[in-house]
């Protein structure tokens, strides 16, 4: 399962109607059906920043996608939250953020600087009631981090480095968002949670 899968599931049983998004339509037409099947409130989106028409709004560089398109899509809502009354905007960087890895330079840039883009947007976002926090998996149990644990020899040299000795799945992600997005979490902003089974989290 994905993370993003993971997380639309938990939002909308919570309450959230729910925007999903992937590159490919019958990705996105499954996420919708599946959900929509178990009552859900979901609707699809289509965005590929392969194509030159969504990249007008994701330009195809790492830090483009990773630092400047979550900026410009916090500016595009920020309207509309201000209408509610106020919202709740969550980041989802990476453990990367804060251990970098060989062989991944630009990204480890990219995630590093969506926690300042968080705490600067935290501050900017305040008097108009819009909380603005991150939330940082470790090693999940998804497709892009297969090459990870896919053989079981790795699987268990990754779970030696945590201290929860066990690769965590998308539902460990998808609850604490949920969190965040929740009036529960009304008084945090700014933050960065790590879900990283014990991963070291600081800068």
């Amino acid at each position: 399962m994905l993370i993003g899968f993971a997380i639309a599931r938990r939002l909308a049983q919570d309450g959230a109607h729910v925007v999903v998004s992937s590159r490919k339509q019958q990705n996105v037409d499954q996420a919708v059906a599946t959900l929509q099947g178990e009552g859900l409130s979901v609707t699809g989106t289509v965005c590929h920043v392969g194509k030159a028409e969504d990249r007008e709004r994701l330009v195809a560089t790492t830090l483009d996608i990773n630092v400047k398109a979550p900026a410009l899509m916090t500016k595009a809502v920020v309207p509309e939250m201000e209408k509610r009354g106020g919202g709740s905007v969550v980041f989802l960087p990476s453990v990367a953020a804060f251990s970098p890895s060989l062989g991944f330079l630009p990204y480890n840039v990219s995630k590093t600087a969506l926690l300042g883009l968080t705490k600067t947007l935290a501050i900017a976002l305040a008097p108009r009631n819009i909380r603005v926090n991150c939330l940082a998996p470790g090693l999940i149990t998804t497709r892009l981090c297969s090459v990870l644990w896919i053989d079981k020899e790795k699987e268990e040299r990754m779970k030696e480095t945590l201290q929860i000795r066990r690769l965590g799945e998308p539902e460990d992600y998808a609850g604490i968002l949920s969190f965040l997005c929740s009036e529960d979490a009304s008084y945090i902003t700014g933050e960065t949670v790590v879900v990283g089974g014990g991963t070291p989290s600081r800068l």
